[in-house]
């Protein structure tokens, strides 16, 4: 049987930075609650592709993880992605992305959401650059002891 480990923003933080993965990246969670979470990744020169631009990659990561997270507060911490679907609508330039997902529905196993990946630059208008939806569902394992 799985256990349900309710989680906060301060909780979230390190489950994010128990990630190697979002450590390399620099992601910061700054959002987390109610079905809803937000974060932040920075843009350096190592996250682009061959044109500048932040790698489609990068956009899928963050997309994925702040599905999880939003997921994650009204699952709880042992989740993990069943699928993601995410559409690029613009080019990702700028000083960040900031990533924020919502839980569109939910049953006591899994958890559908939506994401918006904007790009953000001081003195200028963020601009919307992918959308994603995705499914989070309990794992059968529990997680949190690993």
């Amino acid at each position: 049987m799985t256990t349900t480990m309710t989680l906060d923003l301060d909780s979230a933080k390190k489950v994010l930075a128990a990630q190697p993965f979002a450590t390399l990246v620099g992601t910061e969670i700054t959002a987390f609650g109610d079905g809803a979470a937000t974060l932040i990744v920075p843009v350096r020169r190592e996250l682009a592709q061959q044109f500048g631009y932040v790698h489609g990659g990068v956009l899928a990561y963050a997309a994925d993880n702040a599905l999880t997270f939003a997921a994650g507060t009204v699952l709880g911490a042992n989740v993990l992605t069943g699928g993601v679907t995410i559409t690029y609508l613009r080019p990702a330039a700028g000083e960040r992305l900031r990533v924020e997902a919502a839980v569109t529905g939910a049953t006591r196993r899994q958890a559908v959401a939506h994401c918006e990946i904007w790009a953000e630059s001081p003195g200028r208008e963020p601009v919307l650059c992918a959308v994603a939806q995705g499914t989070t569902r309990l794992a059968e394992a529990d997680l949190t002891d690993r």
